[in-house]
């Protein structure tokens, strides 16, 4: 069986980051969703909180191969108890594939992991950061975000 790992913080979930678990769907037999903590990074909404929402969005979408997990320490190592030998990483632009590419790198010298990139789709010029911004600017941002999402945001 062949199983993809797609970690992030998705802090918040963005249609972006569904784009890429749809795509990823189709490629492998099972997606798990890693909600990860960064250290560097405070986050806004509760992990669970999140992972709830997006089980919602999931069981909207009819991706009945995805699950979603929290997790606190290093992906690769996460990916691999759970029996996953590839990385999924959404890219939007040439940024994000050289700030990914240099974690693949290690990802694959320390746990002998792969990484696959999947591009993030239309919507792949919103990032989480930037959806929070229009938010905190009272703009709408229904558009970037499933409703489920929303919902726990509100």
């Amino acid at each position: 069986m062949k199983i993809g790992f797609y970690a992030g913080s998705f802090d918040p979930f963005t249609n972006g980051h569904l784009h890429v678990v749809k795509k990823a769907a189709t490629l492998f037999d099972q997606v798990i969703i890693g909600i990860g903590v960064n250290p560097s990074k405070k986050r806004r909404y509760d992990k669970e909180v999140m992972r709830e929402a997006i089980e919602k969005v999931l069981f909207r979408e009819k991706l009945n191969n995805v699950s979603v997990i929290t997790y606190d320490n290093f992906s690769a190592d996460t990916a691999l108890e759970h029996h996953s030998l590839f990385l999924v990483r959404g890219i939007r632009n040439g940024m994000d594939y050289e700030y990914e590419e240099n974690i693949a790198a290690i990802s694959e010298e320390v746990s002998g992991i792969d990484t696959i990139y999947i591009r993030a789709g239309s919507l792949g010029n919103i990032s989480s950061s930037m959806v929070m911004e229009l938010l905190r600017n009272g703009k709408d941002v229904s558009k970037y975000l499933p409703e489920e999402i929303i919902k726990v945001m509100q």
